[in-house]
């Protein structure tokens, strides 16, 4: 989970607590003390990391073996790829692992799990460490291991390659930024205006007035207890009752200004302040302010190659600097053709296009569209007025170009082209520009 159990809050003093060993937190120049479970209270915190946690879990993981021809074969049956896309652990799906680890990654830049593997070297298991009871330390000889506080309140350190680290944006190459501490200020307001919101609207949206008394009390006491008895009998329950007041007592309502009620702009300044920071497009935290039917759809696409797509390449590259072995040719890669789908118009138009023009075959667009292949559709369809030139002849002529260091002229590529004519017979050719002058 994001936040620490339930049991271990910051008035549990245990050693099952996290009293002892949380992040202090950065002190806001609002006075707040800042961290990374306050900041999640803030309803645009909230679902800006839910929503890259949960974007990112949705991903189909793919594994890739290279091929010498340049090309890729899927790879399903790899130790690697059961461990990622099927069982991270005992106790989590795949998605509620990487929905874990995206969040913790989001909140506090760093996710750590505890590597767990068999005597072939094959990782089997990933146990994930909150970060709040991981520390990084530096080792005499440059290196660096981690101290980590188990749950009965104990510190054990792993090696380096007992712990698999995925860094945020990192200041010195070891741990990584937590966005809640570097813009602390942001959050910091945040949190003041909605604490503020909060006692603003306990006391009705009004704001508090003062009792005018032209005598005077016999001690400091006496007008505590006169304010107690006040406020119990116009507070809570009783708000809105009609007060009595005697020995000349006047009550004087201090009326709202305008400019009073401009922390609801704040926070609205502040909600947009937070998506930035997370590169999160306003619409999709449900601030529709400034959303319009015509940019909704180039947002969402920014935020697939923007946002998505730099997390999911530092998780492929991660994965197989961490986890892989260096002698194996495979890659990691995560598949984003669900988010970049469009509407159904879209798709046809581009399946179309790609079977059309060879480069997609029919069967391919129907597995794109989760149905099963069909026995003929594999082969690529080939346009008749776009046959390539043939290969002996290309050849022939690119052989006698690089000779001779000169374009070809038409009357030595229309020779060749009908010396191959009278062999193997007439069919259309078409000639590229490079080979004749």
């Amino acid at each position: 989970m994001f936040l620490n159990p339930r049991k271990a809050d910051s008035g549990d003093r245990s050693p099952y607590g996290s009293f002892w060993f949380e992040p202090v937190g950065m002190r806001s120049s609002t006075g707040l003390r800042v961290t990374s479970d306050s900041a999640m209270r803030l309803s645009a915190v909230y679902s800006c990391v839910r929503v890259l946690a949960e974007t990112f879990a949705v991903l189909p993981l793919c594994m890739y073996r290279k091929r010498s021809d340049g090309g890729r074969d899927i790879v399903t049956d790899h130790w690697l790829y059961t461990l990622l896309a099927r069982r991270p652990n005992d106790y989590q799906t795949p998605f509620e692992w990487r929905e874990m680890m995206m969040g913790h990654l989001a909140l506090r830049g760093n996710a750590f799990n505890l590597i767990a593997s068999n005597y072939k070297g094959e990782v089997t298991s990933l146990t994930p460490l909150h970060p709040d009871r991981v520390k990084l330390e530096v080792t005499a000889d440059g290196g660096y291991r981690y101290s980590v506080v188990q749950m009965d309140g104990t510190t054990k350190i792993f090696q380096r390659g007992q712990i698999w680290h995925i860094r945020g944006l990192s200041s010195d190459g070891m741990i990584g930024l937590s966005p809640i501490q570097v813009a602390s200020e942001v959050f910091g307001m945040g949190i003041a205006a909605q604490s503020y919101g909060a006692r603003f609207f306990a006391n009705d949206a009004k704001p508090g007035g003062y009792i005018e008394f032209p005598g005077k009390f016999a001690d400091g006491p006496a007008k505590d207890a006169f304010k107690e008895s006040w406020a119990r009998a116009q507070g809570g329950a009783n708000r809105g009752k009609t007060a009595v007041l005697d020995q000349g007592m006047k009550y004087h309502e201090l009326t709202l200004k305008n400019s009073d009620a401009q922390f609801l702009e704040s926070r609205k300044f502040s909600r947009s302040e937070i998506s930035s920071i997370f590169r999160i497009p306003p619409h999709m935290i449900g601030d529709l302010e400034r959303a319009t039917f015509s940019n909704i759809e180039q947002q969402s696409l920014d935020f697939v190659m923007h946002t998505m797509t730099p997390w999911a390449e530092r998780w492929e590259s991660s994965v197989e600097f961490a986890l892989l072995p260096e002698d194996e040719d495979l890659e990691i890669e995560f598949d984003f053709a669900n988010l970049l789908r469009g509407d159904r118009a879209a798709r046809s138009m581009y399946y179309n296009s790609g079977i059309n023009t060879g480069w997609l075959t029919r069967n391919e667009a129907r597995i794109a569209e989760g149905l099963n292949p069909i026995d003929g559709l594999d082969e690529p369809l080939q346009p008749l007025n776009m046959i390539g030139l043939p290969v002996e002849p290309y050849e022939r002529m690119n052989a006698l170009a690089v000779r001779t260091q000169k374009a070809v002229t038409t009357r030595e590529v229309s020779t060749l082209v009908t010396t191959k004519r009278d062999t193997s017979g007439d069919y259309p050719i078409t000639i590229h520009n490079q080979f004749y002058k």
